[in-house]
């Protein structure tokens, strides 16, 4: 880890508030995009940064490099119709997967994209699966 990862990796864990964590991740990715860090750093601190801002209070959503940021986008451009079908979920099942999303972070991404899409005035509705084995009467 360089110098400047180590300096970010401090503030992270200094963090007391998700809009600081938001504050870091702005300065990551400028750094990134200055290549005064590496992709592997910037994508490193942010899995750490999502992780932090899961031990502080609040609903907000905190944009960093990272996979859960990754797989958020991913979940978004498929509630962009506000609804979320059953192939839309085995994608995305796939793709938690992939990039190491547990159920629980997946439930808790979804409940506040459907929070902030209902508090813009849309209904999102999600199809439910049929348990194994249960006949159509």
């Amino acid at each position: 880890m360089s110098r400047r990862s180590r300096r970010f990796f401090k503030q992270i864990q200094k963090a007391d508030a998700k809009y600081r964590l938001q504050e870091i991740a702005s300065q990551i990715q400028a750094d990134l995009d200055k290549r005064a860090i590496s992709y592997d750093e910037a994508l490193n601190l942010g899995n750490i940064i999502q992780h932090r801002a899961d031990q502080l209070p609040g609903d907000t959503i905190v944009y960093a490099i990272s996979d859960r940021d990754a797989y958020r986008k991913t979940l978004e451009l498929y509630l962009r119709d506000a609804l979320l079908t059953r192939t839309e979920q085995l994608l995305l099942w796939e793709e938690r997967r992939r990039l190491g999303i547990s159920d629980d972070e997946h439930q808790r991404l979804l409940d506040l994209l459907v929070l902030q899409m209902n508090k813009q005035g849309k209904s999102v509705s999600i199809q439910k699966y049929e348990k194994a084995g249960a006949k159509n009467v």
